[in-house]
């Protein structure tokens, strides 16, 4: 049996079939109109209920005049009421209309906002006028989803023009160095050649491990903190193990990397949930980052904490140049160095750019908070923040 391929997914999906219905400002016109229809048949009710009270048959008065007994209230008022319900319709249709158009105006103006950002435009904001309500709540939100959107679209952009340009420039050195060579088959250093180019497949390899482990940090669930409980002991060994992993290298810069103790009221406190091996990649990130952007002879003290509010508070700290609050808070966007977007000449590490891009991801995997401040007299101090 042959199997039947499957439907290539449509781009956009489609709408659901629905039925024609009723627009809402219909329904609720009807409403409207049936609520004082309803309202009129309840004193129509009350009057016949009153007009029993009237005696049978015509009556008369002292001086021979007549009056209407309940059997001729009774007609005038059946042939009035009657009437009277109709203009009630009619008063309840109208109106109705009308109040339902003017209460559903700023859902015109939500739909409009919708159908722009579902072309393509996120810059429309409905901001809408008037006082707090129920609607008013509705298009706030939406211009802050939109906002929300709009950032996170930017920066996609950004990453994958960033992105391109990192992967693009290694092939075209190697490419440029080949071309040259061929050119002067006599000159050319072969020791040299196979050095640069072996540098150069170096960095390619660098950035696309760390573009790779960026996008598992981004696709990560949203319940990554509570795939499992990260006791004390772990997260001391975490700590303990970047620091060893980094030693060499930070001896090589002449950095000297220590683990900040803690009291022993503490030490039962430390505990965290999330996932052992994305927290282990942002410890690691961290104390990279912080070893490769310092000053010989400089130091990183890295810590755990516990807030006033019971969080549990991860802390590198490095000693480096000044830094400005401004810089700092693009450092956790993808491609975005220490010294700007392009390496610092002569640099040892063969980084990517990508070291606190990811660890912004795992934070927001892990629903904690990443907060980057510059140190005093120079440096970074990053804190990560577990809520209790």
């Amino acid at each position: 049996m042959t199997p039947t391929p499957a439907s290539a997914p449509s781009p956009t999906p489609s709408r659901p079939a629905r039925a024609p219905g009723l627009s809402v400002r219909a329904r609720l016109t009807l409403s409207y109109a049936a609520f004082v229809v309803v309202v009129g048949l309840a004193f129509a009710v009350v009057g016949y209920l009153l007009l029993r009270f009237v005696p049978e048959g015509n009556a008369t008065v002292g001086d021979g005049g007549f009056a209407p007994g309940r059997s001729d209230l009774l007609e005038v008022f059946v042939k009035y009421t009657g009437i009277a319900l109709l203009v009630l319709a009619v008063i309840g249709l109208g109106g109705g209309w009308l109040l339902a158009g003017r209460m559903l105006a700023p859902l015109d103006r939500v739909t409009a906002a919708a159908r722009l950002a579902r072309d393509g435009s996120l810059s429309h904001r409905i901001r809408m006028p008037g006082r707090q309500d129920e609607l008013a709540e509705l298009a706030d939100t939406f211009d802050e989803m939109l906002g929300r959107v709009q950032l996170a679209v930017d920066e996609q952009r950004r990453f994958a023009a960033n992105a391109s340009h990192e992967l693009r420039t290694p092939h075209a050195v190697i490419r440029t160095m080949l071309e040259v060579a061929s050119a002067d088959p006599e000159g050319r250093d072969i020791e040299q050649l196979l050095s640069r180019i072996a540098e150069m497949n170096e960095r390619s390899i660098v950035l696309t491990e760390a573009l790779l482990t960026l996008a598992d940090a981004d696709t990560a669930t949203d319940t990554a903190s509570a795939r499992g409980t990260i006791t004390a002991a772990e997260l001391d060994g975490i700590l303990s193990a970047a620091v060893d992993d980094l030693s060499d290298a930070a001896a090589a810069k002449g950095v000297r990397v220590t683990l900040a103790a803690r009291e022993a009221t503490e030490a039962t406190v430390a505990g965290v949930h999330g996932d052992a091996a994305l927290l282990r990649q942002l410890v690691v990130n961290l104390v990279q980052n912080a070893v490769v952007h310092n000053i010989d002879g400089g130091t990183v003290t890295v810590g755990v904490t516990r807030g006033e509010d019971g969080a549990v508070v991860l802390e590198v700290v490095n000693t480096g140049a000044p830094l400005d609050e401004v810089a700092v808070a693009t450092f956790t966007e993808p491609f975005t160095r220490g010294a700007g977007r392009t390496r610092s000449p002569g640099a040892s590490h063969v980084g990517s750019g990508l070291g606190l891009a990811i660890v912004a991801s795992i934070a927001r995997a892990h629903a904690v908070e990443l907060t980057l401040v510059p140190r005093p007299g120079g440096g970074l101090c990053v804190r990560v923040t577990f809520p209790r």
